[in-house]
């Protein structure tokens, strides 16, 4: 039984913090400084989220230069060599 309590406490105690961190802007009875808490939430939130993938088509470009480059190389060895 006390080992339940303590385990209680100790989870208690370790999650306190964590929603001490996070604003409550709902309760603030001012308009102004409402609006202000929920715009600093929303800015919070949006760094914490990763920004959009770009995508780069360099390596596309890449690649079919390397295709280019092999059929070329392919016709080259095919003009030298017929059923070696």
């Amino acid at each position: 039984m006390k080992l339940l309590i303590l385990i209680a406490l100790g989870v208690t105690v370790g999650v306190a913090p964590a929603s001490a961190a996070v604003e409550q802007c709902r309760f603030i009875q001012a308009k102004a400084e409402r609006e202000a808490c929920y715009e600093r939430q929303a800015a919070a939130l949006e760094a914490k989220r990763k920004p959009e993938p770009v995508y780069d088509n360099k390596p596309m470009e890449a690649l079919q230069q390397m295709r280019r480059d092999d059929e070329e190389v392919y016709r080259s060895l095919r003009s030298i060599c017929r059923g070696c």
